[in-house]
C-alpha cells in the first residue's frame, strides 16, 4: 500500500533545467513545492571536485552521469514491420540522470532559435507552397512567436551567464565587424557577458568561411568568459577551456546548470523540497480523469508513495515525459497506421555530417585538448531558411561550427582516413595529428514524420515492472537529401582551408539510424505544443490539453527538430510556461486556452 504525504501545491518531476525554473518560479509565486528527482544527488562538491572530474574513463566511457540502462532503457526498431529491442548500450543518445540532469552534463551552447522554426509548416506553404512538403512529413509550428518569447531568452541567458556578441539590440546594430551574427533576429539587450576568446580552429574556421563568402559568428556560449553573479544571485567564475565540459561537472562553476545557476537560491527557500532517488511512476488522477491529483513514485527503499499536488509540473527528459503520459493514460496514444492520437507524434533527433581536416606538423597547431563546450565560431548561411530551397528539394538548415571542445585522452585517436586501425602506422598518425587537425560540424535540423514515433513496448518492463518506451524510428530521404547538401557546402570550407587530407563523416544513400553511431542527445517531440488538440499533447503554454493541472516541459513539445541545440528555447519556453501559471491559471485554475 503507498504511503501518502502532506498534500503540496505544486509537484515536479524531474530535476534538469525545466524542473529548476519552474520550481523557483512557483515558489517565487508563493507556492510550496516538492521536486521528484529519480537519481541521486549531484553538485559541484563532490561530482565536479578538481582533478577528479577530469577523469574520463568514469564520465564518458563509463557514463557516470547518464541513465542506468539495466534499470531503464528504451526499446528501438526501424519501423512497425520490425520487432523492437531494448537498448543496452548508451551510444546514439545519453539521457542523464541525477541533480541537474542535461542539464548538468551538457556543453554549454547556448542558442535561441530561428523565428522561422517557430512556424516551420506556415513559413514553407508561404514561400514554397503545401506541395513542396513531403507526404508523410508532419512538421507544424509551435503555436508561440519569437516575439513573444524574447523577453523569456533575455531572462534565461542572464540567469547562464552566457557569454556572445550580439548583432542587433532594440533594432540597433552593434556587432558588424565584431563576430555578431547578422541572421540572428533582434535582442532587447546585450550577452551578459562578451564572446569567450577563440581557440587557433575557430579562428581557421572564421578565416576559411570569409574567404568563400559565409558570415562567421561567435557562438553563444553558457561557459563564461569571466566571472559572473546572476538574478539570482548565483556566482559563476570564468572558464579556463580545461575542455572537460560535456560528460562532467565543471569544477570551475564556469559552465551553466541548474546545480550552479538556480538550486543555491532554492535551497534557501523554505517552500522548496528536492527528493532524490525518487522514481515516479504515474501521475494520479481523479475518477473523471480530467485532473491531476498527485504523482506516485518508488523511493530509495523501494516503498511506494503517494505525493498529492494542485499542480503537476512534468519536467524530465524528452523520452521520460512522454512515456509519463502514456503510463498515466494522460492524451491519447499516437496511431501511426490511422495517423490519430497525439501522445509519442511527432518525434525527430538531430541530422549531423562532421568533416576534419588535417595538417603537417608544421602548418598549425590546433591543440585540441583545449576547449570549453559552448565556445566556437558558427556561420548560419544555411540553417533555417537563410538560403532558397527551392532548386534543392528539401526541408530544413543547418549552422556550421568549429565547437572545440577538448579532445579527451582516450578518444584522442583521430587519423585521416586510410589510416590503420593499430600498429606502428596508427601510433604514428595519432601522434601527427592530435594537435594538427580541424572538426567541424553540420548540426541539422531533422523533421518529423508519420513513420517515426514512440509509445510503450508490449514486451520489455524496467525495474518496476512498468512498460519501457519503444522508440519507432529511421532516416527518411528528406534527411538524406539535406545532410548530402549540407556536406557539401561545409566541404567548401574545409577545403578552403588547405589541410593535407579530410575525412567526411555523414549521410549518403541507403544510411539507416544506427544506435552506435552518436548524434546528440537532442530528442524531441512525442508531446508536442500547438494550438488544436488533435494535433497536439499540450496547448501553447505547455498545459495538458486534457488534464488542466498538468503541465509537460522540455523538448518534448518541439513539433519537429531545431538546427540550433535546443536548451536555449527550452529554457525560455520553461519560463514562458511558469509565467503563464504565475499570472493567469494561479487566479483561475482551468484552461488557459478552451479547446
Amino acid at each position: 500500500m503507498a504511503k501518502t504525504m502532506k498534500k503540496t501545491d505544486v509537484v515536479v518531476i524531474g530535476f534538469g533545467w525545466t524542473g529548476a525554473i519552474m520550481s523557483k518560479e512557483l515558489t517565487e509565486a508563493g507556492l510550496n513545492v516538492v521536486a521528484l528527482e529519480r537519481g541521486p544527488a549531484r553538485d559541484t562538491d563532490p561530482d565536479g571536485v578538481y582533478p577528479q572530474t577530469m577523469d574520463e574513463l568514469t564520465y564518458n566511457s563509463r557514463k557516470k552521469l547518464f541513465v542506468d540502462v539495466s534499470k531503464e532503457t528504451v526499446t528501438i526498431r526501424h519501423t512497425v514491420n520490425d520487432v523492437a529491442l531494448p537498448n543496452r548500450q548508451l551510444g546514439a543518445f545519453l539521457p542523464g540522470t541525477g541533480v541537474g540532469g542535461a542539464g548538468l552534463h551538457w556543453s554549454g551552447v547556448h542558442f535561441r532559435v530561428d523565428p522561422v522554426e517557430l512556424r516551420l509548416r506556415s513559413h514553407y506553404e508561404e514561400r514554397y507552397g503545401r506541395n513542396f512538403i513531403p507526404e508523410g512529413m508532419t512538421i507544424q509550428d509551435f503555436g508561440v512567436s519569437y516575439e513573444e518569447l524574447e523577453p523569456y531568452f533575455d531572462f534565461a541567458e542572464k540567469v547562464f551567464g552566457t557569454s556572445g556578441t550580439a548583432w542587433t539590440v532594440k533594432g540597433q546594430k552593434v556587432g558588424e565587424g565584431k563576430g555578431g551574427n547578422p541572421f540572428a533576429p533582434d535582442r532587447s539587450s546585450d550577452f551578459p557577458l562578451p564572446a569567450q576568446k577563440n581557440t587557433v580552429s575557430a579562428m581557421l574556421f572564421a578565416k576559411a568561411a570569409e574567404s568563400v563568402g559565409y558570415h562567421p559568428y561567435n557562438m553563444p556560449s553558457a561557459n563564461t568568459s569571466g566571472p559572473y553573479t546572476n538574478p539570482y544571485g548565483a556566482q559563476m567564475g570564468p572558464c579556463n577551456f580545461c575542455g572537460f565540459c560535456s560528460g562532467y561537472a565543471c569544477y570551475m562553476y564556469s559552465k551553466a546548470s541548474p546545480n550552479v545557476n538556480i538550486l543555491p537560491a532554492l535551497r534557501m527557500d523554505p517552500r522548496f523540497e528536492l527528493r532524490t532517488l525518487c522514481q515516479a511512476t504515474r501521475i494520479n488522477l481523479a475518477e473523471d480523469g480530467k485532473t491531476a491529483t498527485g504523482v506516485t513514485y518508488m523511493d530509495a527503499s523501494g516503498q511506494e508513495v503517494f505525493q498529492p499536488a494542485d499542480i503537476v509540473a512534468v519536467c524530465s527528459f524528452q523520452f521520460n515525459n512522454v512515456r509519463m503520459l502514456l503510463l498515466s493514460g494522460i492524451g491519447k496514444p499516437y496511431d501511426p497506421v490511422s495517423n490519430t492520437g497525439v501522445v509519442g507524434r511527432n518525434f525527430a533527433f538531430q541530422n549531423m555530417a562532421t568533416i576534419k581536416v588535417f595538417f603537417d606538423k608544421g602548418q598549425h597547431y590546433t591543440n585540441t585538448f583545449v576547449g570549453a563546450g559552448g565556445n566556437g565560431v558558427a556561420v548560419d548561411d544555411f540553417n533555417a531558411d537563410n538560403f532558397d530551397h527551392g532548386p534543392h528539394g528539401f526541408v530544413g538548415g543547418s549552422p556550421f561550427w568549429v565547437n572545440q571542445a577538448g579532445t579527451k585522452p582516450i578518444a584522442a585517436s583521430v587519423t585521416p582516413p586510410g589510416t590503420p586501425g593499430w600498429g606502428s602506422a596508427w601510433k604514428a598518425a595519432t601522434a601527427q595529428y592530435y594537435a594538427h587537425h580541424v572538426s567541424m560540424d553540420s548540426h541539422g535540423a531533422h523533421q518529423s514524420y508519420r513513420a517515426n514515433y514512440l509509445s510503450l513496448d508490449p514486451t520489455y518492463k524496467d525495474a518496476y515492472g512498468n512498460p519501457l518506451l519503444r522508440m519507432t524510428f529511421d532516416w527518411q530521404p528528406n534527411d538524406i537529401k539535406m545532410n548530402l547538401f549540407m556536406q557539401e557546402k561545409l566541404g567548401l570550407l574545409a577545403k578552403a582551408m588547405g589541410g593535407k587530407a579530410m575525412g567526411v563523416y555523414g549521410k549518403k544513400e541507403g544510411t539507416r539510424f544506427d544506435t552506435n553511431s552518436y548524434q546528440t542527445t537532442h530528442l524531441n517531440g512525442g508531446a508536442i505544443m500547438g494550438t488544436d488538440p488533435a494535433t497536439s499533447v499540450v496547448n501553447r503554454y505547455l498545459q495538458s490539453w486534457d488534464v488542466h493541472n498538468v503541465f509537460v516541459l522540455g523538448a518534448s513539445a518541439f513539433p519537429q527538430g531545431l538546427g540550433y541545440n535546443p536548451t536555449g528555447l527550452v529554457a525560455a519556453l520553461a519560463y514562458w510556461s511558469a509565467r503563464a501559471i504565475r499570472e493567469q491559471y494561479l487566479k483561475s485554475p482551468g484552461a488557459l486556452i478552451k479547446a
